[in-house]
């Protein structure tokens, strides 16, 4: 899982003021951290279907607040996506 060090990078790195923690770009690069991690550990447990569940549910998650995220804020949009290669 991520640590709170990696956390906080990733919020530090997304965020959009010096307080942001919550905004749809932090939100969006902490699932896709998550995301990660959870397709990795279905390489190697391949009928961990419970894991697989909580992947799918964490990226309809994704997906809704990069919809959000579009349709608020383009350019900032534009940003997330090429930084995390969506």
């Amino acid at each position: 899982m991520i640590n709170k060090t990696k956390k906080k990078k990733i919020i530090d790195k997304f965020k959009g003021h010096v307080e942001d923690t919550g905004s749809a770009a932090v939100q969006i690069a902490l699932l896709s951290e998550r995301i990660v991690y959870l397709t990795d550990h279905l390489k190697s447990h391949k009928k961990d279907f419970h894991s697989r569940r909580g992947l799918l549910i964490l990226v309809g998650r994704r997906r809704r607040l990069l919809t959000y995220l579009k349709g608020t804020d383009l350019q900032g949009y534009g940003e997330v996506v090429k930084e995390l290669n969506i």
